[in-house]
């Protein structure tokens, strides 16, 4: 059986982790280097870097912080935010990031997926999407339009056709993030994650309103989620990643036991 995924988030802004509801109202809570170290040597399988501003601020990211994680964790982390081209993609992989994940440029330019799968290979490049429910059934049939620059701009894109054209191009795996959920605490989208979940072919990883361990039972067992985000529920200091494991082994699904 394979297991599922715990991937703690770093919201990194200024050169410091940040966290708000919606990417609003922020708090800095401390440096990246030294929380990407101990989540993890807490347990985690796999950490995601977003420098939340930098493509609203039309910069590239921050390559020395990318190096600086790389050299001081084991395990696989991916990168967000501020990717322009494929020489910035290559940039963050040289670097030492795993995966690069594409969310505003891939809207603007989606060949850009295609570009990075068949340079890196699929396994790299990771589509995140920011969708946020909407009434309009006839022009977005799944229920959730895409927006992109930090919830800032909605782009007409329909989510789950969106998700199905950026496997096609070679998306290796799609991070759904729900604008709707983002930061409350209130548990994940199971709507929106599970009619991502299986309309595709490639890993599914949920974003967006973990607040308790039974958030991720729920987002691994009834939508079908192959990985899931966390965030203010580990930066608070309120669980542990591994008390976190500890409840998912209890409620019967498999995870990677290190702790």
């Amino acid at each position: 059986m394979l297991t599922k995924r715990i991937i703690p988030c770093l919201d990194v802004r200024n050169k410091k982790v940040t966290k708000g509801v919606r990417f609003q109202n922020n708090i800095d809570l401390g440096d990246p280097v030294e929380m990407a170290i101990a989540y993890s040597e807490g347990g985690c399988d796999e950490l995601v870097f977003y420098d939340i501003t930098a493509s609203a601020e039309h910069r590239p990211i921050d390559i020395e912080m990318v190096s600086s994680v790389a050299h001081s964790i084991r395990i696989p982390f991916a990168v967000g935010g501020g990717i322009e081209t494929l020489e910035d993609m290559h940039q963050v992989l040289w670097a030492g990031a795993e995966k690069v994940s594409v969310n505003s440029l891939a809207v603007k330019n989606p060949k850009i997926i295609e570009q990075g799968a068949k340079a890196f290979g699929s396994q790299c490049i990771v589509l995140g999407m920011d969708p946020v429910r909407v009434d309009d059934r006839e022009k977005f049939p799944s229920g959730y339009e895409i927006t992109v620059r930090g919830f800032r701009e909605r782009t007409g894109l329909d989510a789950l056709r969106w998700a199905k054209q950026a496997e096609d191009m070679g998306a290796g795996e799609i991070v759904v993030n729900s604008v709707d959920a983002d930061g409350t605490r209130n548990g994940y989208e199971l709507n929106l994650t599970r009619l991502i979940a299986e309309n595709v072919g490639i890993p599914v990883v949920a974003s967006g309103g973990a607040g308790i361990p039974q958030h991720l039972v729920d987002v691994f067992q009834q939508a079908h989620a192959d990985a899931a985000i966390i965030a203010s529920m580990i930066h608070t200091g309120e669980y542990t990643i591994a008390q976190i494991k500890q409840d998912l082994v209890a409620a019967g699904v498999a995870v990677r036991r290190k702790w």
